[in-house]
C-alpha cells in the first residue's frame, strides 16, 4: 500500500462520476480512505476530522449482533444472548468489537485468530476462552461466528461443525452454494454473510444524506428484521437462508422501477463540500 497507489485509484473512482462509491474493507484504514479522499468526492468512510463517519467496523459488528440475536430467537426462542457460547474465528477490527459486545451480553466466548497478541487481547479483557486457528470450526458451540476470511464452511469442514447457528462478519462464508442446503439439512441455521455483515456500508452510506449516527444506527439495528424476513421466506419457500436471501433481494430490486433511480438524485452535495474542505 502507499498513498501514490491510493490517490492514483482516487483519480480513476473520480473518472465514473458517482457510477461507484468507494469505502473501507478487508485491510484499509482511514488513513487510507483519506488519501482517495483527495482525489475524489466519491468516497465514505473517511475520519472524523476529514468529513467522513470514521471506522466503520463498530457498526458492521452491531449488525452482525442483531442479525446473531434474529437466529437466536429461530433456534432458542430467545433475543438474548446471555449464557450461549459463541465461537469467534477472526479478532480483527469487527471481531474484536463482535466480542466486546457479545461479552456486554454476557455470552460465552471462544475465541481464534492467527494474531496471538489479538487472542491474549481477548482473553484479558472479555474473560474469552483461547483455542487454535485449526479447532475453531469444530467447537461445540451456540454460535460460530466467522469474522475473518470467507469460504469456511466447504465439504472438508461442514461434517465437523457442532454449532446451531453460523452468524459471522466474513464475506462469501459458505464455499459454494450447495453448501447453505448442506448446512439446512443438518439443522444449522445459516445467517447470509452479506445480510448481516451490512452494518458498516449502512453507516458509511449514511453520509450520502448527511451523516447522521443516530440515524445510522436505528438502520443498521434493523439487520434483525431482515435476517427474520429471510427465515420466513426460508420456510415459504422451502429453500436455504442463502437462497432466501437472494429472493428477498431480487423481490426488492423488482419493486424498484429502474434501476436509474438507483443511481440518480443521490445528495453527492455532501461528498463535494466534504472534498473541499480538504
Amino acid at each position: 500500500k502507499s498513498e501514490a497507489l491510493f490517490r492514483s485509484l482516487g483519480r480513476y473512482i473520480e473518472t465514473l462520476g458517482g457510477r461507484y462509491i468507494v469505502a473501507e474493507d478487508v485491510g484499509i484504514s482511514t488513513g487510507d480512505i483519506h488519501h482517495i479522499q483527495v482525489e475524489t468526492s466519491y468516497v465514505v468512510g473517511a475520519d472524523v476530522s476529514y468529513g467522513g463517519s470514521g471506522d466503520p467496523s463498530p457498526f458492521t459488528a452491531l449488525g452482525v449482533l442483531q442479525g446473531m440475536r434474529a437466529c437466536v430467537e429461530e433456534v432458542f426462542g430467545t433475543t438474548s444472548l446471555e449464557g450461549s457460547a459463541v465461537a469467534v474465528q477472526g479478532l480483527g477490527h469487527v471481531g474484536y468489537h463482535l466480542c466486546r459486545l457479545l461479552h456486554e451480553e454476557g455470552a460465552r466466548l471462544i475465541v481464534t485468530d492467527l494474531q496471538a497478541s489479538a487472542v491474549r487481547r481477548a482473553a484479558h479483557e472479555f474473560g474469552a476462552k483461547a483455542v487454535e486457528p485449526d479447532e475453531i470450526l469444530s467447537i461445540p458451540c451456540d454460535v460460530l461466528a466467522p469474522c475473518a476470511l470467507g469460504a469456511v464452511v466447504n465439504d472438508e469442514t461442514l461434517p465437523g461443525l457442532r454449532c446451531r447457528i453460523v452468524a459471522g462478519s466474513a464475506n462469501n462464508v459458505l464455499d459454494e452454494s450447495r453448501h447453505g442446503e448442506a448446512l439446512a439439512e443438518r439443522g444449522i441455521l445459516y445467517a447470509p454473510d452479506y445480510v448481516i455483515n451490512a452494518g458498516g456500508l449502512i453507516n458509511v452510506a449514511d453520509e450520502l444524506e448527511g451523516y447522521n449516527e443516530r440515524r445510522a444506527t436505528k438502520r443498521v439495528m434493523r439487520i434483525a428484521d431482515s435476517v427474520r424476513s429471510i427465515i420466513a421466506i426460508s420456510k415459504r419457500d422451502g429453500v436455504p437462508t442463502n437462497v432466501a436471501a437472494d429472493t428477498l433481494a431480487l423481490e426488492r430490486i423488482a419493486a424498484i422501477s429502474s434501476m436509474e433511480r438507483l443511481h440518480t438524485g443521490h445528495p453527492y452535495g455532501q461528498l463535494q463540500r466534504r472534498r473541499e474542505m480538504i
